[in-house]
Protein backbone atom coordinates (compact mmCIF):
# COMPACT_ATOMS: atom_id res chain seq x y z
CA UNK A 1 0.00 0.00 0.00
CA UNK A 2 0.71 3.42 -0.24
CA UNK A 3 0.59 6.53 1.86
CA UNK A 4 -1.09 9.61 0.29
CA UNK A 5 -1.74 12.62 2.19
CA UNK A 6 -4.28 15.00 0.58
CA UNK A 7 -4.41 19.20 0.95
CA UNK A 8 -6.11 21.98 -0.52
CA UNK A 9 -10.13 21.46 1.04
CA UNK A 10 -11.56 24.35 2.52
CA UNK A 11 -14.47 26.70 1.60
CA UNK A 12 -15.48 28.13 -1.44
CA UNK A 13 -18.29 30.35 -2.87
CA UNK A 14 -20.34 28.58 -5.73
CA UNK A 15 -18.96 29.11 -9.18
CA UNK A 16 -15.04 29.40 -7.42
CA UNK A 17 -12.25 26.83 -7.69
CA UNK A 18 -9.99 24.81 -5.29
CA UNK A 19 -6.99 23.07 -6.13
CA UNK A 20 -6.61 19.69 -4.17
CA UNK A 21 -3.26 18.13 -4.15
CA UNK A 22 -2.39 14.22 -2.64
CA UNK A 23 1.42 13.46 -1.97
CA UNK A 24 3.05 10.04 -1.90
CA UNK A 25 6.25 9.25 -0.45
CA UNK A 26 6.83 5.66 -1.86
CA UNK A 27 9.69 5.34 -4.63
CA UNK A 28 7.43 3.68 -7.14
CA UNK A 29 4.75 6.66 -7.51
CA UNK A 30 4.84 6.31 -11.23
CA UNK A 31 3.81 3.14 -11.01
CA UNK A 32 0.30 3.49 -9.52
CA UNK A 33 -2.66 4.95 -10.83
CA UNK A 34 -4.60 7.93 -9.00
CA UNK A 35 -7.91 8.51 -8.52
CA UNK A 36 -10.29 11.14 -6.15
CA UNK A 37 -13.23 10.02 -4.53
CA UNK A 38 -15.63 11.81 -2.67
CA UNK A 39 -18.41 11.36 -0.27
CA UNK A 40 -21.16 13.04 1.67
CA UNK A 41 -22.62 12.09 4.69
CA UNK A 42 -24.94 8.64 4.86
CA UNK A 43 -23.93 7.95 0.93
CA UNK A 44 -21.52 5.83 -0.69
CA UNK A 45 -17.77 6.96 -1.77
CA UNK A 46 -18.32 7.95 -5.49
CA UNK A 47 -15.86 8.19 -8.44
CA UNK A 48 -14.27 11.55 -9.58
CA UNK A 49 -11.61 11.35 -11.68
CA UNK A 50 -8.46 8.78 -12.63
CA UNK A 51 -5.08 9.34 -14.04
CA UNK A 52 -2.93 7.03 -15.72
CA UNK A 53 0.69 6.18 -14.09
CA UNK A 54 2.13 8.60 -17.49
CA UNK A 55 -0.76 11.16 -16.79
CA UNK A 56 -1.79 11.14 -20.23
CA UNK A 57 -5.23 9.40 -19.98
CA UNK A 58 -7.97 10.69 -17.35
CA UNK A 59 -11.17 9.97 -16.64
CA UNK A 60 -14.21 12.01 -14.96
CA UNK A 61 -17.44 11.23 -13.72
CA UNK A 62 -20.13 13.00 -15.19
CA UNK A 63 -21.07 15.06 -13.17
CA UNK A 64 -17.84 16.80 -12.84
CA UNK A 65 -16.32 16.53 -16.43
CA UNK A 66 -15.72 19.83 -18.51
CA UNK A 67 -14.87 21.82 -14.87
CA UNK A 68 -11.91 19.51 -12.98
CA UNK A 69 -9.07 18.51 -13.79
CA UNK A 70 -6.48 15.84 -12.97
CA UNK A 71 -2.92 15.91 -13.26
CA UNK A 72 0.27 14.54 -11.98
CA UNK A 73 3.61 15.73 -11.46
CA UNK A 74 5.93 12.07 -11.13
CA UNK A 75 8.79 14.15 -10.71
CA UNK A 76 7.47 15.22 -6.82
CA UNK A 77 5.12 12.14 -6.45
CA UNK A 78 1.86 14.82 -6.51
CA UNK A 79 -1.07 14.52 -8.14
CA UNK A 80 -3.76 17.91 -8.17
CA UNK A 81 -7.43 18.20 -9.03
CA UNK A 82 -8.31 21.28 -10.04
CA UNK A 83 -11.76 22.03 -9.39
CA UNK A 84 -13.45 25.22 -11.27
CA UNK A 85 -16.93 26.13 -11.19
CA UNK A 86 -17.71 24.57 -8.27
CA UNK A 87 -20.86 23.86 -7.28
CA UNK A 88 -23.02 23.44 -3.64
CA UNK A 89 -23.62 19.63 -4.59
CA UNK A 90 -19.81 19.19 -4.66
CA UNK A 91 -19.59 19.64 -1.05
CA UNK A 92 -18.04 16.11 -0.14
CA UNK A 93 -14.76 14.74 1.70
CA UNK A 94 -12.52 14.16 -1.32
CA UNK A 95 -10.14 11.62 -1.07
CA UNK A 96 -6.60 10.62 -2.91
CA UNK A 97 -6.51 6.85 -3.95
CA UNK A 98 -3.98 4.51 -5.59
CA UNK A 99 -4.09 1.38 -7.28
CA UNK A 100 -1.29 -0.63 -8.65
CA UNK A 101 -1.47 -1.00 -12.86
CA UNK A 102 -2.81 -3.91 -13.79
CA UNK A 103 -5.29 -4.04 -10.91
CA UNK A 104 -9.13 -3.20 -10.56
CA UNK A 105 -9.62 -1.71 -7.15
CA UNK A 106 -8.01 0.98 -5.39
CA UNK A 107 -6.61 0.18 -2.13
CA UNK A 108 -4.50 2.97 -0.98
CA UNK A 109 -6.79 6.19 0.67
CA UNK A 110 -5.67 9.25 1.89
CA UNK A 111 -7.41 10.72 5.05
CA UNK A 112 -9.97 12.88 2.83
CA UNK A 113 -9.96 16.56 2.91
CA UNK A 114 -13.19 18.41 3.02
CA UNK A 115 -14.36 21.01 0.25
CA UNK A 116 -17.63 23.29 0.85
CA UNK A 117 -19.13 24.98 -1.72
CA UNK A 118 -21.49 27.56 -0.41
CA UNK A 119 -24.67 28.49 -2.15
Amino acid sequence: QVQLVESGGGLVQAGGSLTLSCASSTRTFRAYVMGWFRQTPGSERKFVAGINWVGGNTIYADSVKGRFTFSRDNAKNIVYLQMNSLKPEDTAVYYCAARSAGTSSYNSWGQGTQVTVSS
